[in-house]
């Protein structure tokens, strides 16, 4: 699940060519257990000149066309495992350097909880877990500023847990709820599908950070909307001012237990096709205490929490999702370059949409990126 940093258009070219190797922030996951979906490098990667290495919230603002106006105070849900002791005090940076209003635990704007709902005892720290939810948290105010932020911590990566914080986000308010992880499909895990449906809640899940393989859980329910990952570019040629192609290690697969949805239009998969939309997933400025401050980070760990932050900020959370995002297709930003198969230009699927970005729906970026909000 290592990516590779893309640097071009956000720092110095002579710093792109040093930049170093990205690590995985999470170790592979024990039996049981989902991984989360977060590479990162140093600190010492030094900024740009107008601010932190990586795409910030002002960069996402302009590059998916979000509206300048304040949107509402949906409630998005973050469910993650561990604790990070200084995920508020990370926000409060990030949300200052990009000068977005304080979300606090004093102000209402901020939760965090255990998966039991309740502020205490919070589970033991995790450096990997604690970046991922520095990512997550930081994605959703990018998004949505005027969103409040609930985290609900996991005791343990293991499916059980994770279900439990999906089943507490829903009963505390959440009418988003955002998974920045994943594990192969299988019995084990789908043995916890019904507690990512929720009427009336929209859940978000990442769909990898393997490229084209199986199918990423909880990516793959049909419950679920399933978020792959771009590489994003400044475009001064093109009307948009960016462009957009799929990440070389964005997830998609072809379900192997999940039927296929009837709002799912796709024939070289006869299930469940992973994923729905797609967004940024390379290259993302975020602060983190325990890594010393600013760094760039990547995965369908950005991309998820970056949707369902656009869904919080839409005030259509919940309504007739993911089966919407093919009714308004036509609203989204279709991808049509780049491929999600490391070992080369869509070798792993013959040159197929399920790894290949094209025109129309294709597997690693879905039916395109968000043009604003018109597609929630």
């Amino acid at each position: 699940m290592l990516a590779a940093v893309v640097v071009a258009g956000t720092i110095t070219p002579a710093v792109a060519a040093a930049a170093p190797v990205p690590r995985a922030a999470c170790p592979e996951p024990a039996p049981g257990q989902v991984r989360c979906l977060t590479t990162y490098s140093s600190p010492m990667v030094r900024a740009r000149a107008d601010g932190p290495a990586g795409w910030g919230a002002d960069d996402l603002a302009s590059a998916y066309r979000l509206p300048g106006q304040a949107g509402p105070d949906t409630v998005v849900g973050i469910s993650i495992a561990y604790d990070a002791p200084n995920l508020e005090a990370d926000l409060a940076t990030y949300r200052a350097q990009y000068g977005l209003p304080p979300c606090t635990s004093a102000n209402g704007c901020f939760r965090k909880v255990n998966q039991q709902g309740a502020a205490a005892p919070l589970p033991p720290a995790s450096f990997g877990w604690g970046l991922e939810s520095t990512l997550d948290v930081s994605m959703v105010s990018a998004a949505c500023p005027s969103c409040r932020i609930l985290v609900v911590e996991g005791s343990s990566p293991g499916f059980a847990d994770l279900a439990e914080t999906e089943d507490t986000a829903v009963r505390l308010g959440a009418k988003v709820v955002s998974n920045s992880y994943g594990a192969r499909e299988g019995g084990a895990p789908l043995a916890f599908a019904s507690h990512y449906q929720h009427p009336g809640v929209t859940v978000v899940a990442s769909s990898g950070d393997s490229g084209f393989t199986a199918a990423s859980y909880p990516a793959v329910l049909a419950s679920t909307v399933a978020v792959g990952g771009t590489s994003l570019a400044r475009d001064p040629d093109s009307p948009r001012g960016w462009a957009e192609s799929a990440w070389q290690y964005g997830g998609s697969g072809c379900s192997a237990y999940i039927a296929k949805p009837k709002w799912q239009k796709d024939t070289h998969c006869g299930k469940r096709t992973v994923a729905d939309v797609a967004a940024v997933a390379d290259s993302l400025a975020v602060h983190n205490t325990d890594v010393g401050g600013w760094l760039p980070v990547n995965g369908t760990s950005a991309s998820a929490p970056f949707v369902a932050g656009l869904y919080g900020r839409s005030g259509r959370a919940g309504t007739a999702q993911p089966a919407g995002v093919y009714a308004n297709a036509a609203r989204f930003v279709d991808v049509t370059t780049g491929d999600n198969d490391p070992s080369g230009a869509g070798k792993k699927c013959g040159g197929d949409y399920l790894c290949v970005a094209g025109p129309g729906y294709d597997a690693p970026t879905g039916v395109g990126v968000p043009d604003g909000l018109s597609g929630f």
